[in-house]
């Protein structure tokens, strides 16, 4: 199995940005899609973004398109959702999650196997 621990997250005022982190330990990360997924209080944890265990192919929620980009390092076994523009309606629990040989077509939380524990990004108007 794969162990995924996010980090990056904060407090940012509406149009900033950030970088969100998410680091694989365990087996080879390489051969895992990866997916990052948010969720709000009261909310049910939505996709964000994919991005297939080749690398080849990405998945966007619509709401994000153009201002966050997902990608990976398998030579480091790192993850990364770079968001800019950030919107109040951004502020979320941020989770990095992966599915082994995934593609981007795997957009549901019940697709993935492995998850990291979230970390918070909030953005301020």
């Amino acid at each position: 199995q794969v162990q995924l621990v996010e980090s990056g997250g904060g407090l940012v005022q509406a149009g900033g940005s950030l970088r969100l982190s998410c680091a694989a330990s365990g087996r080879t990360f390489s051969s895992y899609g990866m997916g990052w997924f948010r969720q709000a209080p009261g909310k049910e944890r939505e996709c964000v973004a994919v991005i297939s265990w080749s690398g080849d192919s990405t998945y966007y929620k619509d709401s994000v398109k153009g201002r966050f980009t997902i990608s990976r390092d398998n030579a480091k076994n790192m993850g990364y959702l770079q968001m800019f523009s950030l919107k109040p309606e951004d502020t979320a629990v941020y989770y990095c999650a992966a599915r082994p040989y995934g593609s981007n077509r795997y957009s549901l939380p019940s697709a993935y196997d492995y998850w990291g524990q979230g970390t918070q990004v909030t953005v301020s108007s």
